[in-house]
């Protein structure tokens, strides 16, 4: 389902997130902590997305512990900084496998950070749990390796449709990160764009590393498009619109939802405005468990929450729930609760519950934004080209 100003999402499940501190009597939670593992980024070109984690990690852990914990022990996490990095990751897996005391893994961030250690939590039997790996084979590894992301062989044909079908993009250039996340995204971009009867008139790659796009939006530009599409995430997708506007390129830009982001705005200034996204989670959306979870995020952090605060805060909810259901809390039983958990409140899914044949849940709402007076907003339904 889309959510949009015309199309603002109604009715739906009626059960909202339980985000109160604690329940009336309910003990604060004591006794030995159960640790989850978390690999992601606190430094280098990603750490926006860490910092966002651990504010969704920590009000989901205030109502957990305020509420007795895990049959009365606290529930904690253990986080490692690897910038995202493949090999880091690697690094991180080996020592969070040898802990005894983690009965899960949380992350990476990016799907080729994440697969790259994937093999090592598999082998180990150490549930690896990639809330925001959309990569369509990162759970193809095994039976331990899961994730609530949705996957870019769905999420594509949805970014496709939108920019083909609502905004009306005829002749697009595609810009994307030259990762197996970025190129595997942009093949099924592509793909269902073709499909519609748009034309891609252009496709460049670039490393996360880089900074100056110049050369490659003249080639871009010279293509003569009446759209851009970004595969990029926030950081990147600022520079490629700041420098697009001033190569020329004044055509309108759609990008993948990787780009939602305060930092995105704050980033790309001026050349942000106009720019077309959709997300998993816009505050706005008037369903009763994003609106508790907001409430709840605004009296701790007083600010609004984006969509990477909520991904990490559906995911330690869910993992108390499968903590709270498991009959012991060896790795191996850990992974066959969260098989059978069923309809987990949350805030992206509604209830969640998994296929345990693909190991991902199905089911999220979408909704349609456009960054307009220096913030994202609902979308109005009108179409930017002719």
């Amino acid at each position: 389902m889309v959510i949009n100003r015309r199309l603002f999402l109604a009715g739906g499940s009626a059960l909202a997130v339980a985000v109160g501190a604690g329940s009336a009597g309910a003990a604060e939670a004591a006794g030995e902590p159960i640790y989850l593992g978390v690999s992601g980024p606190l430094t280098g070109p990603n750490a926006q997305y860490g910092a966002q984690w651990k504010q969704g990690f920590d009000l989901a852990l205030d109502q957990i512990n305020g509420s007795g914990g895990i049959k009365g022990r606290p529930l904690r996490y253990l986080f490692e900084d690897t910038q995202s990095d493949p090999k880091q990751t690697v690094a991180v897996a080996q020592k969070f496998i040898a802990d005894k005391r983690i009965v899960a893994e949380l992350g990476d961030f990016s799907s080729p950070a994440s697969m790259a250690a994937s093999p090592i939590y598999q082998r180990a039997g150490l549930l690896q749990f990639g809330f925001t790996n959309s990569h369509p084979d990162f759970t193809k590894t095994g039976d331990f390796i899961w994730s609530n992301s949705v996957s870019q062989a769905e999420e594509q044909p949805l970014n496709a449709a939108f920019a083909v079908k609502r905004l009306g993009f005829k002749r697009i250039a595609v810009l994307h990160l030259n990762t197996d996340w970025g190129r595997t995204s942009k093949d099924h971009l592509v793909t269902a764009a073709k499909a519609l009867g748009a034309e891609v008139v252009a496709t460049e790659g670039y490393l996360p590393e880089e900074k100056d796009f110049r050369s490659t939006l003249v080639r871009v530009r010279d293509a003569k498009p009446d759209s851009l599409f970004l595969v990029s995430y926030y950081a990147d997708a600022a520079l490629l619109v700041r420098q697009a506007r001033q190569t020329g390129l004044t055509v309108p830009v759609a990008a993948a939802s990787s780009i939602y982001s305060p930092k995105f705005v704050e980033l790309g200034g001026d050349a942000a405005e106009g720019v077309f996204t959709s997300s998993r989670f816009f505050p706005e959306d008037p369903r009763p468990e994003v609106q508790t979870f907001v409430q709840a995020f605004k009296a701790k952090y007083d600010k609004e929450p984006d969509a990477f605060n909520s991904y990490a805060y559906d995911t330690v909810i869910l993992f108390g729930q499968v903590l709270r259901e498991a009959p012991d809390l060896e790795r191996k039983t850990i992974r066959d609760t969260l098989a059978k958990v069923k309809d987990v409140p949350s805030v992206i899914y509604g209830k969640a519950s998994f296929d345990p044949a693909t190991r991902r849940v199905a089911g999220a709402k979408s909704a349609e934004l456009v960054v307009k007076n220096g913030r994202f907003t609902l979308w109005d339904g009108q179409k930017v080209t002719n």
